[in-house]
């Protein structure tokens, strides 16, 4: 099948967009990355899903009118992205859009209880004229699961290493990690959770730090000019997220604007510079990555291959590079994988499993009482000839 993975992180970024050949079954399964693009957010519509995204300052009529004006750019990116391959719009058969997190309800106990994500299917739908398929934590939260991190069952499908354990580390917005078995053994099974932050503090504070000019920390410039205070960042590693067992997700509602302009000033108030906190803000997460391998890894990891935006900060690599020694901290590209669309595969994954009936993840990533088809199924203008397609496979 031809599908279209569609995802927009907690960073807010913007929109990355990619088709993919997928084709066998879980155990063996290709994918093949087509062509993917990356659009970004117009700074308005960026400061409109942040503002949407906090408490404080969303309201429901900004929220309603998100969900559709968002769907419209996530629908123009599908399909600019088709006009720029040797495929014709009808012959993508699905479209698995992750859309916008707004917010992630977690309890005091640590279980979820609600996950927002926006972006208007049925706009993806007839602006393409692709069935799509959306919504895909909602299930998982009903069987008493997390909702997240969905990365982490492409990683078992894909990912596993022949003889020893493999660490899969997402340092987007937020930070999670799956670790995972070897194929060899069949006795232990992965998990997975959110380590904490990951550039979401550190972006927050950037951004506030130079006037709204810079979104991140590039090629960590700020960190480099920087000591990390050790004092803080102690204070820091107190958050009672660090301490709570897994399965745990985390998101914005805990770590994000509002909390790190809080920290800001705290750190303002120790006599910190602008430079110390954010090198204090990169070793946190580095450093919360790292305290999170040595309580939960359940065996010795190996190899850790880094994805999402961390990846780029030499200062944040060369850190986990001396925390998670003796492992080898490697990227995606270096197994083969392309990183910067390593969350639309995941969608597109997720959407060619649901639309198999097949479950998209697995209890012991989530927590929940059993494994679910997950997703909604928005049908396009493909769906009949869709379903007669599919028909057809299973009866052959």
């Amino acid at each position: 099948m031809l599908i279209i993975g569609l995802m927009s992180g907690t960073s807010a970024d913007g929109v990355d967009a990619a088709l993919f050949e997928i084709e066998g079954v879980p155990g063996n399964m290709k994918t093949r990355l087509i062509h993917g693009r990356t659009d970004a957010y117009e700074p308005a519509m960026r400061e409109a899903i942040l503002q949407c995204c906090d408490a404080e300052r969303s309201r429901v009529d900004q929220i309603a009118d998100l969900n559709v004006s968002l769907a419209e750019v996530f629908a123009d990116s599908a399909v600019r992205l088709i006009a720029e391959t040797s495929v014709s719009r009808g012959d993508v058969d699905l479209i698995g859009s992750h859309g916008q997190t707004i917010w992630h309800s977690v309890c005091p106990d640590g279980q979820v209880s609600a996950s927002l994500q926006i972006v208007e299917a049925a706009v993806l739908a007839e602006r393409t004229g692709i069935t799509t398929i959306s919504n895909f934590r909602a299930r998982d939260i009903a069987l008493g699961g997390q909702g997240a991190p969905l990365t982490s069952y492409v990683d078992w499908l894909l990912l596993r290493h022949p003889r020893f354990w493999r660490a899969i580390q997402n340092i987007g917005g937020m930070g999670n990690v799956t670790f995972l078995p070897p194929l060899n053994n069949e006795r232990d099974r992965p998990i997975a959770f959110d380590t904490g932050p990951g550039n979401a503090l550190l972006d927050a504070a950037v951004y506030h730090f130079s006037g709204g000019k810079l979104t991140y920390d590039h090629a960590g410039e700020i960190a480099k000019r920087g000591r990390m205070n050790e004092e803080w960042l102690e204070v820091l590693l107190q958050h009672p997220y660090y301490q709570r067992d897994y399965p745990k997700t985390t998101g914005r509602e805990t770590f994000g604007t509002a909390a790190a302009l809080d920290l800001v000033a705290q750190a303002a108030a120790r006599g910190l510079s602008e430079t110390e906190i954010v090198a204090t803000l990169t070793s946190l997460t580095a450093t919360n990555i790292a305290e999170a391998y040595r309580r939960f890894a359940p065996a010795a990891i190996q190899e850790v291959i880094l994805g999402g935006g961390g990846r780029h900060n030499p200062v944040m690599v060369a850190m986990l590079r001396d925390l998670l020694a003796p492992a080898s901290v490697l990227r995606h590209e270096d197994i083969g994988m392309n990183s910067d669309f390593k969350e639309a595969l995941v969608f597109a994954v997720l959407a060619y499993e649901s639309w198999h009936g097949r479950p998209g993840t697995l209890p012991s990533f989530t927590g929940a009482k059993g494994a679910a088809v997950l997703g909604q199924i928005t049908p396009g203008a493909n769906f009949s000839q869709l379903l007669l397609h599919s028909w057809s496979e299973a009866s052959e």
